[in-house]
């Protein structure tokens, strides 16, 4: 045999193999002629090793010699050199430097030797690989051989052990060309073996038989399929805890699921397993555990109630085992490892916390169905108004308890919408006493109505005092979301990725300082409740002073001025005659009119009508009143504030109506003109006396009505052009341009 290639630093222990059974002498006798290459390496292999014990035998022998040698001249050369002087010194370092040259000669010459001993023992090592790789391919076929003949045993434990031989060989062979071949027929033996022993396995498991369990341990450990063993475990256990459950339902048919689901739960923290199986058993369930949950949640009246039952089971149940699996001997515990486990559990849950929404506003309709808002009588309806706020805002608080109980605030978002539903429909009962109002106002003088509608701001104002105080409740609540969190982050239990988004984005805006109002829909309504009811109550109060000025744009109200005109200029009465008569009458001659007199008698009793109301500290209405009008907003912090600018809201539009009025007369004797300024200047005494003023529009009017004729074009200016023109169209008077 030439074993020249063993010396080769490139040599490839497979390539060399598989030249020399290509030969023709390896292809017709292959067995016979690898025994023969197998025992030919194996005397090359004692020769080598021959040879390299002779080599280091004579190599340790030499070596002391030498190392002694060595040493004993360095001494002497060191005596010497110090009892010599510098010539002998000299010939004694030339004598030296001969010595080292015969020690590095002998250096060079064992250094050969050392290289020859590890080229020999390079080659002993290729030559071992090749006679061992050459040894583990006729193993293999002798191995497959006596394997066909134990299967037919079904000796589990034999099978077992030449697999394990084979595996070995295997390793071996790793370098040769049919090794993926051979890879693939020693997976499918595996599998001949995994096919006879499975059910053996399924029985052990599912009998709990620990000693058997251990014994296929063992045989699968061997063969490296102790996953597939795993795998067999799991389904074993999966499948005795589906049945489990079955039975359960079976077994208590007659009580409520809540109950099956609770002692089932008590099953399995009475013998937990890894978390991994409970997932699949529990996601294997028939009927499933949302089927069951859904189909008793259509028997419930009180719907909430029950979803948030079936949710402290589930959560008892999960922290539970979670507890018992932290405080085990199984390794360190990582509460996130168990996310999956987790929101299987959880997942009957999801639907119905998408769904909060709807059951919370179902729910909070009802309860407000139950109070009485609207009664018969008027007042009785605002009385029952307020006293329904407490009601009310306990409602939302116990909306709020319940978003935190059953979807642990999960179900925030839908909380907020079914909050906003829900004041809309208490606004809408005041509305309803707003429209009974409002139907019922009269055209006269009404102070009834009157506190009823300020009975019906006051309460609405105190219902956003409530409002916004729960307001600031709910954005602390979110804030501590983000700020404390929760020790089970319930987000990815509870919610999907859409909702659990919507979530975030709301925590977010309000973590951020975002102007976000949580109930900005409820505390809009409320104020556009403000609004209208203010506005009623300015029509009640108004309508009698509107019905005393709708007469003084009529021509029957001035005809008696038109006629002591024409008395006045009657040749019968001399002592009138005088043209300048009417324009010369002082101002007492004349005395306000009725109409006028009434308005004023009215405006001076509205403060006593507002006193109880407004002329004193009344947080509810003052809310209400800032919520309606800026001017209100703006007013000064004292008591009374308010009152005076309810009146001079009043006031403004008494003058603006007035005004209008006036400018829609048609014709104004120099009497009627007199008299007309004198009622004005009457409503400027009664507007002062309530420490107010006649708008600029009544002043301008007051002094163009009192202008005589004949001066009028000269001392209107300073008047707006509208108004002098109007009072000269309607006082005849000719103008001089």
């Amino acid at each position: 045999m030439d074993i020249s290639a063993f010396s080769d630093d490139s040599f490839d222990t497979k390539t060399w193999v598989n030249e020399i059974l290509k030969s023709p002498e390896g292809q017709e006798k292959k067995e016979a002629f690898t025994m023969s290459l197998v025992m030919k390496l194996q005397l090359y292999v004692q020769q080598i090793n021959a040879a390299l014990e002779e080599t280091s035998q004579e190599v340790f022998v030499s070596l002391p010699k030498i190392i002694r040698d060595t040493q004993n001249l360095q001494e002497e050369g060191k005596a010497l050199q110090q009892k010599m002087g510098w010539e002998e010194g000299k010939a004694l370092q030339q004598k030296m430097g001969w010595v080292k040259d015969q020690i590095t000669d002998i250096e060079k010459d064992t250094g050969d030797s050392m290289k020859i001993i590890e080229n020999l023992d390079y080659i002993k090592t290729k030559l071992e690989l090749a006679k061992q790789g050459l040894h583990e391919s006729d193993n293999w076929t002798v191995l497959v051989n006596e394997l066909e003949e134990m299967f037919d045993s079904k000796n589990i434990e034999s099978i077992c052990a030449k697999l394990v031989s084979m595996q070995q060989s295997l390793k071996l062979l790793v370098n040769i060309h049919d090794y993926e071949d051979r890879k693939l027929q020693l997976e499918g033996l595996k599998n001949r073996l995994e096919a006879i022993v499975s059910p053996l396995i399924v029985q052990a498991f599912t009998t709990n038989n620990i000693e058997q369990s251990i014994f296929y341990a063992k045989i699968f450990g061997s063969i490296d399929r102790l996953p597939q063993l795993s795998k067999y475990y799991h389904k074993c256990q999966k499948d005795i805890l589906v049945k489990k459950w079955r039975n359960q339902l079976e077994i208590e048919q007659d009580e409520a699921i809540t109950q099956v689901i609770h002692n089932y739960f008590d099953v399995l923290l009475s013998n937990w397993h890894a978390q991994y199986i409970y997932t699949d058993a529990i996601a294997s369930f028939d009927p499933s555990l949302a089927e069951c949950i859904d189909a008793a949640l259509k028997q419930q009246t009180d719907k909430l109630g029950y979803i948030h039952e079936v949710k402290n089971i589930i959560k008892q149940f999960s922290n539970n085992l979670l507890n018992t699996i932290s405080s085990s001997t199984f390794g360190q515990f990582q509460k996130e490892n168990y996310l999956p486990f987790l929101q299987i559990i959880y997942s009957p849950l999801v639907p119905y916390v998408s769904n909060y929404v709807v059951y919370e506003q179902v729910n909070l309709s009802q309860k407000l169905a139950h109070i009485k808002c609207v009664k018969e009588e008027l007042s009785d309806t605002i009385q029952a108004l307020g006293l329904t706020i407490p009601s009310v805002m306990d409602l939302a608080g116990e909306a709020k308890r319940r978003c935190e109980e059953i979807t642990e605030n999960c179900g925030y978002c839908g909380f907020l919408k079914a909050l906003r539903t829900f004041l809309q429909n208490y606004a809408d009962h005041y509305r309803v006493a707003l429209r009974q109002i409002d139907r019922g106002r009269k055209h006269n003088e009404d102070w009834t109505t009157f506190q009823l509608c300020l009975c019906l701001l006051q309460n609405t104002g105190e219902v956003l005092i409530n409002l916004q105080a729960l307001e600031k409740d709910l954005t602390l609540t979110v804030l501590d979301f983000n700020k404390y969190g929760n020790s089970t982050d319930f987000k990815y239990l509870l919610l999907n990725a859409a909702e659990r988004r919507e979530y975030e984005s709301l925590i977010k805006c309000v973590s951020e300082g975002t102007k976000l109002s949580l109930l900005d829909h409820g505390i809009t309504e409320f104020n556009k409740l403000c609004v209208d009811i203010h506005n009623i109550t300015y029509q009640v109060i108004f309508a009698p002073i509107s019905t005393q000025l709708s007469i003084v744009a009529s021509s029957k109200t001035w005809l008696q001025f038109a006629q002591l005109s024409i008395v006045a200029s009657s040749k019968t009465w001399l002592q009138f005659a005088d043209s300048s008569y009417m324009a010369d009458l002082p101002d007492y001659s004349f005395s306000p009119q009725e109409y006028i007199t009434q308005i004023g008698q009215y405006l001076m009793t509205l403060p006593q009508h507002l006193e109880p109301f407004l002329f004193r500290e009344n947080p509810s209405l003052s809310c209400a009143l800032k919520a309606v009008d800026s001017e209100y907003a703006s007013a000064a912090d004292v008591e009374g504030a308010l009152a005076d600018v309810f009146l001079n809201i009043v006031s403004r539009g008494t003058c603006q109506t007035y005004a209008d009025q006036i400018l829609s007369i048609c014709e104004l004797s120099a009497a009627a003109s007199r008299q007309l300024a004198h009622d004005i200047g009457y409503l400027g005494n009664v507007l002062d006396d309530l420490g107010l003023t006649l708008t600029d529009t009544l002043k301008q009017l007051i002094t163009l009505l009192k202008l005589p004729a004949d001066q009028y074009q000269s001392q209107s200016g300073g008047c707006s052009a509208r108004y002098v023109a109007a009072i000269r169209q309607m006082r005849n008077i000719q103008s001089s341009g």
